[in-house]
């Protein structure tokens, strides 16, 4: 033999002694699994410290099964021999009675890798039936089943159409009526809080007549006053509103409040924010009387 030979027999002999070195094993972690079904495929590998391995990754095919996930673990070295393993969660599609899988694990050198795979692991297609019968047995049933009606889209489109139809005559024949029921609910909302406001103020007014509560009680007043008669008010002076009134009396209630804000004066207010309190009502109860009155005229 030359040297030629003997070199080509040790190079055959420390590959054989290097591929012996890394152990790989697979299985599934259950024997059959129905359609679909997630079943772990587990794939474990033994070689020496030094070694470089990976194993497979999501581009691998593993048809006909289909990945679902991958798990990992930490490796573990012992006396210079490291295991690895690994679990791949796989799903089976495959109609065929069983399936079989074999993963491979790669040792990596410096030039080119080893490839080592693991024996073939049989999975069974676990069927949900057990059998189907030659002749279907059906299950008698007299009773009604009532049906799903599609929805007559057409049908509501012409029951809301006429509603329409019919709300939009009654608005039409009814709209001076709903004006006015709307303007007078306005006027009486305006009128309870004008109300409410006037008595607390002209209460606090005749406990303790000073400049402010006396200008807040007229411009209270004035502005009520103004919108209700669209005149103004706020703009007029005592002797103005008076004429305009032709109300001679609510010239000395707001010259006695008057005295209060431009001269400092105390004075009893009682009588005079009543007597305006008095004509602020009727300038009210008149508006609403107008507010009828113009409907029944339309």
């Amino acid at each position: 033999m030359g040297k030629i030979g003997i070199f080509f027999t040790l190079l055959i002999l420390a590959f054989q002694a290097s591929a012996q070195q890394v152990e790989v094993a697979g299985y599934f972690t259950q024997d059959s699994a129905k359609l679909g079904e997630r079943v772990g495929f587990v794939l474990k590998a033994k070689y020496p410290e030094t070694t470089h391995v990976i194993f497979p990754d999501s581009a691998y095919d593993f048809s006909p099964l289909v990945l679902l996930e991958k798990k990992t673990f930490i490796s573990n070295t012992q006396e210079g021999i490291t295991t690895d393993s690994a679990v791949y969660f796989l799903s089976n599609f495959s109609l065929d009675p069983s399936v079989f899988l074999a993963l491979p694990v790669y040792e990596l050198s410096r030039y080119d890798s080893i490839t080592y795979f693991t024996n073939e692991a049989e999975l069974k297609l676990k069927l949900t039936l057990d059998s189907i019968p030659e002749q279907l047995v059906f299950q008698e049933n007299n009773v009604y089943q009532p049906l799903e009606r599609s929805f007559n889209w057409l049908l509501i489109g012409l029951i809301a159409g006429a509603v329409i139809f019919i709300f939009g005559i009654l608005a039409f024949v009814f709209a001076d009526r709903i004006k006015a029921i709307f303007k007078k609910n306005r006027e009486k909302i305006r009128w309870i809080q004008f109300e409410r406001k006037w008595k607390k103020l002209a209460n606090l007014l005749s406990q303790n007549p000073n400049q402010e509560l006396a200008d807040e009680v007229i411009g209270l007043w004035k502005g009520y006053l103004e919108s209700l008669t669209d005149q103004p008010f706020q703009e007029w002076t005592s002797s103005e509103i008076a004429d305009a009134l032709d109300d001679r009396e609510i010239f000395k209630a707001l010259r006695s409040i008057d005295m209060i804000i431009y001269a400092g004066r105390e004075a009893k207010t009682e009588e005079a924010t009543s007597y305006l309190f008095g004509i602020a009502k009727a300038t009210y109860l008149n508006k609403l009387n107008q507010i009828g009155h113009e409907r029944a005229t339309r």
